[in-house]
């Protein structure tokens, strides 16, 4: 009988750690590095130039000028102030819907499986696709919309009070079924003797809801408040394929048309940046209040 070190034998069971780290763990890295970080760097470094990919001209290096005209800047704010109520709206609406949602489907309900894929079934779709779909149901001619509420002709996105309202809809539509997804989960590893005991206390469905049913689901509904938050402050696709008007133009929108249409590469980096900042302070303000709801 041959004797094996333990090396070897762990070898002819499978890959070794060594085989395991150049095959995998090293080209992630250096995808990551490629793709990811250099061009974050990259366009760091543009941030603080004149430069303007349109042009051959050099870049020239202006420090913090870029952040300091942006910061300075009505219009930019106004673009946040437009985010930030899209922002509000979109996520208030989905966590309540997806929420609502995930309540009912926790009960014994006929083709459960079947209404819970249907309703999953609008965030699987293309932003494009969606925003085309829900344009010709605005339609003020023949969209269902206007039939459905008995509104004649009322233009939705043309309307410059009513247009924000009209694209956070359409987001509700595709996204509360993600919230809901994740509210079906934590109230399914809610434990049942807990509504068993609130059921011999003869407690009220309203004291059971916010006593033992919503603690115990907060924190995950916390996490999917703060996905759908950082994917609402970068919408741009809906936004744009919806409508252009001056009230709906969102960050995105404005960093897109400074990027790609006025040429302003490096105050759109800056711009950029200044975005990122944002969001991730939004995002640790979250996590500090969700490690605040589970550690009660």
């Amino acid at each position: 009988m041959t004797n094996l070190d333990p090396n070897s034998r762990a070898a002819a069971k499978g890959l070794s750690d060594l085989t395991i780290r150049n095959l995998f763990i090293i080209p992630t890295i250096a995808f990551l590095i490629i793709f990811n970080i250099f061009p974050l760097l990259y366009s760091l470094a543009y941030s603080f130039t004149d430069f303007r990919a349109s042009t051959n001209a050099p870049a020239q290096f202006v420090g913090l000028q870029n952040y300091r005209d942006l910061l300075s800047d009505p219009f930019i704010w106004k673009n946040f102030s437009i985010t930030a109520q899209y922002v509000l709206i979109s996520v208030t609406g989905q966590v309540i819907v997806g929420f609502g949602l995930a309540m009912l489907l926790n009960r014994s309900i006929p083709a459960k499986g079947l209404i819970t894929t249907l309703l999953l079934l609008p965030m699987m779709l293309s932003m494009a696709v969606v925003g085309l779909f829900w344009k010709l149901l605005y339609d003020p001619n023949f969209g269902i919309i206007n039939y459905f509420f008995g509104l004649d002709k009322f233009e939705w996105l043309a309307d410059p009070d009513m247009a924000l309202y009209a694209i956070a809809i359409v987001d509700i539509w595709m996204w509360a079924p993600f919230v809901m997804l994740l509210s079906l989960a934590g109230l399914s590893a809610v434990p049942k003797h807990l509504y068993e005991a609130a059921e011999i206390d003869r407690a009220s469905g309203t004291y059971t809801f916010f006593r033992i049913t919503l603690p115990l689901v907060a924190p995950i509904l916390m996490i999917a408040i703060i996905f759908r938050t950082m994917e609402a402050f970068k919408t741009f696709d809906l936004a744009y394929v919806l409508s252009s008007q001056p009230t709906t133009e969102l960050i995105a929108i404005r960093l897109y048309k400074m990027a790609f249409q006025e040429w302003q590469t490096g105050m759109s980096s800056a711009l950029a940046y200044i975005v990122l900042i944002m969001v991730v302070a939004i995002t640790n303000i979250y996590v500090k209040y969700l490690n605040k709801v589970k550690a009660r």
